[in-house]
């Protein structure tokens, strides 16, 4: 696998570990103590998410990537990532306030498969797709900006061999 493909393959599995600690800690919070308050649960979740997000993708999924320095770089991933939040946010808000898919007005089990085909599935799914457009144009913009490393002996793209008896 090749380039585009494997940063790709990368951002999906740093998003699927991310979305395992969302989940986690969304429902920890809403069915102990934000019982009263699912949406700020779920921003939560995303939150702590995010912050291992920018750790995975810097370092694993676009390492090769770069072109800003780095506190320019943070500032717009977690700018960017605050957009996304609210897009990821939104599908739950339009669910239980404009829908009224909320008790009293349906049963706990509507409620809960509503919260999670909304906030979960839905807004997961567009700020995933925000995200990889906006890391790629906008926080680590350059393509092998960075020196990558590769097994066996070869060289990086700057021809600079990663063993030193080569």
């Amino acid at each position: 696998m090749r380039g585009k493909h494997r940063e790709l393959l990368r951002f999906v599995l740093v998003g699927g570990a991310s979305f395992v600690i969302t989940m986690t800690i969304t429902y920890g919070l809403k069915f102990t103590v934000l019982t009263d308050k699912p949406v700020t649960a779920l921003v939560i979740g995303v939150l702590v998410a995010t912050v291992f997000s920018y750790v995975a993708n810097r370092e694993w999924s676009f390492r090769t990537r770069g072109g800003r320095e780095r506190a320019h770089e943070a500032a717009l991933f977690f700018l960017l990532s605050a957009i996304a939040l609210g897009l990821n946010a939104l599908p739950q808000l339009v669910s239980r306030y404009v829908f009224k898919l909320e008790q009293p007005y349906v049963g706990l089990l509507t409620q809960e498969i509503a919260d999670f085909v909304s906030g979960v599935i839905i807004g997961t799914l567009l700020g995933t797709a925000f995200r990889w457009w906006s890391f790629k144009k906008w926080v680590f913009p350059e393509a092998d900006a960075r020196p990558r490393l590769l097994r066996g002996g070869g060289r990086d793209i700057s021809g600079i061999p990663d063993d030193p008896a080569a």
